[in-house]
């Protein structure tokens, strides 16, 4: 099999969908998700969407801070988003149980703040039901 980079190269170029289920803080599983995407990028691959599910919505949260000698993953997936124009889709349900709530859930629960981060929004899974059927591969982290 071809090397590209140090990483495999998966040809031809495919279509993908990550899940994210793990919260940024919690384990690597999220940091694991940016790097795929970021190799999956870098190797011509295109990514329908990204999906975070459970606590996994946790990495829209703009009002996360990690420490200073952490990687900001926010800020990360939206220098991402920002630059490749990618969807990024956090489960609507799974985000009020958690407190992370766009402008407009915010004001509908009456809530004081909004907290969802920019390029992030909220959606029912079927977004992620539409990713499956859109994608030729679905890749996981966390759970």
């Amino acid at each position: 099999m071809p090397r590209s980079a140090g990483h495999f190269t998966i040809w031809p170029p495919m279509k993908f969908s990550l899940a994210i289920y793990s919260a940024p803080h919690a384990s690597q599983s999220a940091a694991s998700a940016l790097r795929f995407a970021k190799v999956l990028l870098a190797e011509g691959h295109e990514i329908y969407r990204i999906f975070f599910y459970c606590d996994g919505v946790q990495n829209g949260n703009t009002i996360a801070a990690p420490p200073q000698d952490e990687a900001d993953l926010i800020r990360e997936w939206q220098t991402l988003q920002q630059k490749h124009n990618l969807d990024l889709v956090v489960c609507i349900a799974a985000a009020q149980r958690r407190g992370v709530l766009s402008q407009r859930e915010a004001q509908r629960l009456e809530k004081p703040a909004a907290n969802l981060a920019e390029g992030f929004e909220l959606a029912g899974l079927g977004q992620l039901t539409d990713a499956v059927a859109n994608s030729e591969r679905l890749i996981t982290f966390g759970g």
